[in-house]
């Protein structure tokens, strides 16, 4: 019988805009893949730059439960929209408009929610490693086609893609690794693990982990059709 469960997809962005105008046309076209396949989407939290924009378009099409941002809690306090993002003394008090949305229930030393916005449901985490850490739990936890997915970014985009491919070299996780290279935005990487590949130090088989979608309606089949490689380690990580 075929998996009823909803397809979870996170995806790795910039929360700037880029100079290029095509990158946040990307994004919003990516909602719109998500939106008519049903996926939910699970990223970083970020209000402005690809971020905003992915998150923002998504909710406008599938609402607030398609999409679940997860932000370190210092990055909360710089973020445009939830600056002023405070912990709820008295939870009868009547606060309306957008500072409703943007209340933490829960004590700040702990994890946070924000209510549900413009942004979809905000989980706050205390540092970068929680957050990667749910940010794959719960794609782990999604329906058939789940996955990762990167569009442009800079350090921080990249560092988590390169962790997320770890984690399916090392045998932590299985799930579908894609580069949305628009622009040629992912080239020097691609370039890269070829380089690599032929230098011995990635093997043929795992020089495959990453998979390049050269336009945005080519994500959502490479994530259905994701074959996992035969070079992945086979270890023990307690957690499947």
């Amino acid at each position: 019988m075929a998996s009823t469960k909803q397809a979870v997809v996170c995806v790795f962005c910039g929360s700037v805009s880029g100079k290029s105008p095509i990158h946040l046309e990307t994004a919003r076209a990516l909602a719109h893949e998500f939106h008519k396949n049903n996926i939910q989407l699970v990223y970083g939290g970020g209000t402005a730059g690809l971020m905003g924009e992915l998150a923002r378009t998504l909710v406008s099409l599938s609402g607030p439960q398609a999409v679940h941002g997860i932000i370190p809690r210092a990055l909360v306090k710089v973020e445009p929209g939830y600056d002023k993002a405070t912990e709820e003394k008295n939870p009868s008090a009547a606060v309306g408009g957008k500072e409703a949305e943007r209340v933490v229930k829960e004590p700040m030393g702990n994890i946070g929610t924000l209510k549900e916005s413009e942004y979809g449901t905000t989980t706050i985490v205390p540092d970068m490693h929680t957050r990667k850490r749910m940010m794959a739990e719960k794609v782990r936890e999604g329906g058939p086609g789940s996955g990762f997915v990167a569009l442009a970014g800079g350090f921080g985009t990249i560092e988590e893609v390169m962790e997320m491919t770890t984690w399916n070299q090392l045998g932590i996780h299985k799930l579908g690794m894609v580069l949305l290279n628009a622009n040629g935005y992912w080239d020097g990487v691609l370039a890269w693990v070829k380089k690599s590949v032929q230098e011995g130090f990635i093997s043929p088989e795992n020089g495959e982990i990453l998979v390049e979608a050269k336009h945005v309606t080519e994500v959502w089949p490479k994530l259905v059709s994701y074959k996992i490689s035969n070079g992945r380690m086979q270890l023990n990580w307690g957690e499947e």
